[in-house]
């Protein structure tokens, strides 16, 4: 074995020997040290002893063009005191590796963090979120979101960009307190309404995100604060829109102008059922019992098992003709553009069905509902109104207050009721009965309960 006091002449004009893969030139200064010189020219200083197993280590320590004999040396050095302390290099050199990985990856993953925008993670929260939620609170979140610039559905020019949008494009890591509280003094001015929508969304939304590693940590929990919201919106004032007694007669007869029979069902549904817009829109016809008059909802406070109402007989009637224009098939005419169009017909699974909507049920009854109050010449009514309207109007048959929140869902307000009362359904069908049939004497529609389809006859 060549040993000489490695120089940086001699490391220069090393060269492996003739007919050898590589060969090695020892120091005498750090003698577990050597230049490496191989057959193609490649060299490197290298380290070679025992370890306290008697295995042989040898570790490249780098080439003479980024070292030089001093710090090839020290390095050297280094890796011996390793070894006399009874550790391994390159175990040593391996977690060093690895440290400097998870390093780089925490740093790599910290960078995509702070880029995430609202939209991308907006966008991943509806995904997840959307099986969970109605159609109409996808909808908004939807909509709130939307960029605009489509052309409108109903009427001429296009959309406009819903609130969330201006906010999209920002990192979730610059929604500061500050942010919020500018973009709510702009949309407060525009519309109040849609804004305080938005903005409680998206506490919810920063509420999912504080949940999910990704994006933890990342929304400032000030700029989603209500007092940011309760300083820029107007505050809400508590809505009373309700049908009264006298104005049923007009109603029912403007209802009546609509000549869509599934609307009408619905409208006069929510008011003679005091059922939430969804509940009664997601109706699917194995949730309507003609035999026993009862309909089993989709309960907002009973999230699994739903709740089962009365089905009054004269709405029980309107339900009677929906399924018999739901099961009658389309004609000969349109059978064959199906079969042309690859498609067959069948009943369709939703007592108020849609052709146009998305999912093949009722989705925006509000403008039918619009024009009615219009032809009516009463004011505004909500869906949500006619609920209310079931609750305001039962006081006038005195229907105890406990059968009325049972009906409508609300959770019992009281220990006997939450814990004691439970009635049964031809209970509630007696005053759900009484309660119609007032209401249709109100409006004037002559109608017996044995009559099969009645249409809406109004007294004149």
């Amino acid at each position: 074995m060549a040993r000489v006091k490695l120089t940086a002449a001699r490391v220069r004009d090393f060269q492996c020997g003739s007919g050898k893969a590589q060969s090695f030139l020892w120091d005498t200064v750090e003698e577990q040290m050597a230049v490496r010189a191989t057959a193609k020219g490649a060299k490197a200083y290298i380290f070679q002893a025992p370890l306290g197993d008697g295995r042989e280590l040898r570790m490249t320590i780098g080439s003479p063009a980024d070292w030089d004999i001093a710090h090839a040396r020290e390095r050297a050095r280094e890796l011996q005191r390793m070894i006399d302390e009874g550790r391994d290099p390159r175990e040593e050199k391996r977690a060093t590796m690895e440290a400097d990985r998870a390093a780089a990856e925490a740093r790599r993953h910290a960078a995509q963090r702070e880029a995430v925008t609202l939209r991308d993670a907006w966008d991943v929260y509806v995904a997840e979120r959307r099986p969970k939620w109605s159609e109409l609170h996808y909808r908004d979140h939807v909509t709130l979101a939307s960029a605009g610039g489509e052309p409108k559905k109903r009427g001429k020019g296009l959309t406009e960009p819903g609130p969330l949008a201006a906010l999209l494009g920002l990192r979730l890591a610059d929604l500061s307190a500050d942010c919020m509280a500018e973009w709510l003094a702009v949309e407060a001015e525009k519309r109040p309404a849609r804004a305080r929508l938005a903005f409680n969304l998206l506490r919810i939304f920063a509420a999912w995100c504080e949940s999910k590693a990704d994006y933890r940590g990342l929304i400032d929990p000030q700029a989603v604060s209500t007092r940011l919201s309760k300083d820029a919106l107007p505050k809400r004032g508590t809505k009373t829109d309700a049908l009264q007694r006298e104005q049923l007669a007009g109603w029912f007869a403007a209802v009546r102008q609509l000549e869509n029979p599934m609307m009408e069902a619905y409208l006069i549904g929510l008011l003679v059922t005091g059922a939430r817009r969804e509940e009664l829109a997601g109706l699917r016809w194995d949730d309507v019992d003609f035999r026993w008059r009862s309909l089993h909802l989709a309960d907002k406070v009973e999230t699994e098992s739903g709740r089962r109402i009365p089905l009054t007989p004269y709405f029980g009637s309107l339900l009677r003709e929906l399924k018999r224009i739901n099961e009658t098939p389309p004609n000969v005419r349109q059978m064959r553009r199906l079969a042309a169009k690859g498609e067959t017909w069948k009943s369709s699974d939703w007592v108020f069905s849609s052709k146009t909507a998305a999912d093949g049920r009722l989705a925006a009854p509000n403008n039918a509902l619009h024009r009615v109050c219009t032809a009516a010449g009463i004011p505004a009514v909500t869906l949500h109104g006619l609920r209310r309207s079931f609750s305001s109007l039962a006081e006038w048959t005195e229907t105890p207050t406990g059968v009325v929140a049972q009906i409508m869902g609300h959770k019992p307000s009281a220990t006997a009721e939450r814990h004691y009362k439970v009635r049964p359904l031809d209970l509630l069908r007696a005053w759900a009965d009484k309660l119609e049939a007032w209401i249709l004497a109100e409006a004037g529609i002559d109608f017996k309960p044995e009559q099969a389809t009645p249409g809406l006859h109004a007294v004149k």
